[in-house]
């Protein structure tokens, strides 16, 4: 099973990854904890300190169209703060 899918890059989050030393990842729905912090530590090979996790509901969309108005949703996903250790930090950017 992957549970981590991809990480959170949003301005929001550099600045408490610069402030606090926190980055965010989208996860497996069914993922807990101590998962997390086992698969981030592995991939990436820092120290966890803490997980926090976020459960989100796809939002309703609709658009006009021709046909009538269509209705939605957008996905539901499950979103993961990690607290790095002092010291540690992650680089996405490294292999570019």
């Amino acid at each position: 099973m992957e549970i981590i899918i991809k990480p959170v890059l949003t301005e929001k989050m550099t600045a408490l990854t610069d402030k606090q030393n926190k980055v965010a990842f989208v996860v497996a729905k069914d993922a807990n904890k101590i998962e997390i912090k086992k698969a981030v530590e592995a991939m990436y090979g820092v120290n966890v300190v803490a997980v926090n996790t976020q459960r989100y509901q796809g939002s309703v969309k609709s658009r006009y169209t021709k046909a009538g108005v269509i209705s939605g949703r957008t996905n539901s996903y499950k979103k993961a703060i990690v607290t790095l250790a002092e010291g540690d930090s992650i680089d996405f950017f490294s292999n570019i």
